[in-house]
């Protein structure tokens, strides 16, 4: 055989391969340029109705202008908001399911139990557009005019003030854990099944306050007070209501409502959710509805939510060893 024929064959050969490569990364660019050819879900741990849940639906109906397909909430509850960060969690990498996480899943639950996911490596975070409304709240008839009075009351009465949360580990509990420490006295916390078993007990009576979830209709017709936000931002709703910082507390009380995608979606497919759900924020449909349900609009992009989300992590994680709930 012709050495000189099989040598120009070899050339040909890589000559084509060559062309090969080229060609992939032109078919890989022009699947991103046209993302998404089809429905995204939006997967909500909440049911439906409930106010994260409308302000997803609100987000979502704006990005669907600039995005070009549907946006499909899918409503997962259960498990303390597990159920529905899980599914988030394993879904296809390929930017078709997303969804909001909620705190507890990537903050509180994943040092109390085994999880099918790691709150850290297992999403990248796309955006936060809001908070959910948190705080100290207290009977309409309570003589605690303000959180400072609270404070009084239990430095004088140690382990008498009774607080209520919507379980045994949470947010709530956790911020007021924070403060007591600071200001040196001692709460009796009283869990409850939820933030509606917690509202029950602070309408009969059963406790002092409250460090959970509020409604804001018991507040407008004077059967319940707010006394302090669990906020790092001052609230354009509660002007007059002080958040943390206002008493000299800078520790962090995530409450945010985010985005999120499972590991592995393309970082330029982040990019281009990141920047929909952010030109959806200014939208003032968006802003009209988050106004009605008085939940704040806080924006954090892709990289500053992982990285509070992260520093959160640390910080819990300190916390619940030193207050004896972990190991």
């Amino acid at each position: 055989m012709d050495i000189r024929w099989l040598f120009l064959k070899f050339i040909k050969i890589l000559i084509f391969l060559s062309l090969l490569i080229p060609f992939k990364g032109f078919s890989q660019d022009s699947e991103f340029l046209k993302y998404p050819q089809r429905p995204i879900t939006l997967i909500c741990p909440l049911p439906a109705g409930a106010s994260t849940d409308l302000a997803l639906r609100a987000i979502a109906k704006e990005a669907e202008k600039f995005i070009g397909q549907p946006i499909v909430i899918l409503n997962k509850p259960g498990g303390g908001h597990v159920v529905g960060a899980a599914a988030i969690a394993s879904a296809k990498p390929d930017g078709y399911t997303i969804g909001y996480t909620a705190t507890t899943p990537l903050l509180i639950t994943p040092f109390l139990e085994k999880l099918p996911y790691h709150p850290l490596k297992d999403f990248q975070q796309i955006i936060q557009f809001g908070e959910v409304n948190f705080g100290v709240v207290v009977k309409g008839d309570s003589p605690f005019k303000n959180f400072r009075d609270i404070l009084e009351h239990a430095r004088q009465n140690p382990k008498k003030v009774t607080f209520g949360t919507g379980g045994p580990v949470s947010i709530g509990r956790l911020t007021i854990e924070q403060i007591a420490k600071k200001e040196g006295v001692q709460f009796t916390h009283i869990p409850f099944k939820g933030s509606t078993e917690t509202d029950a007990a602070l309408l009969g009576g059963h406790i002092h306050f409250s460090a959970s979830g509020f409604i804001q209709s018991q507040i407008e017709a004077g059967n319940t007070r707010l006394l302090l936000l669990f906020s790092e931002t001052k609230r354009e709703e509660y002007p007059d209501i002080p958040i943390l910082k206002d008493l000299g507390y800078f520790f962090p009380s995530p409450m945010f409502i985010n985005i999120a995608a499972p590991k592995g979606v393309k970082r330029e497919i982040i990019k281009k959710l990141e920047d929909i759900f952010t030109r959806a924020m200014r939208e003032p449909n968006f802003i009209k509805v988050m106004k009605e349900l008085k939940l704040p609009i806080i924006y954090r992009n892709s990289d500053q939510l992982s990285e509070y989300i992260e520093k959160c992590y640390e910080l819990f994680d300190k916390l619940l060893k030193e207050l004896g709930i972990t190991k």
